[in-house]
């Protein structure tokens, strides 16, 4: 339980607005996508080096980014499709 409420905190970390970012997932609504620190991150860029080249970032956001991502994931669907 405490964990789940854990959770619902970070992810108020990502938002998403059209007029930032033409509406991709921020965080905290600075110009800093999801999408760019897991690039970045799948990259080789470390925690430390995302942490210095974005200062206004934090470690918690980095969290909320991955939390992001498997909220996304875990509602992917995989239907089989039969030609005819």
């Amino acid at each position: 339980m405490l964990k789940e409420m854990d959770n619902r905190g970070l992810l108020k970390r990502i938002s998403v607005n059209p007029d930032v970012m033409v509406g991709k997932p921020t965080i905290r609504g600075l110009r800093i996508t999801v999408e760019q620190v897991l690039r970045a991150i799948a990259a080789g860029v470390s925690e430390e080096e995302l942490l210095e080249d974005y200062p206004e970032l934090e470690r918690e956001d980095i969290r909320a980014v991955f939390l992001y991502a498997v909220e996304l994931v875990s509602e992917e669907q995989v239907f089989t499709v039969h030609s005819v």
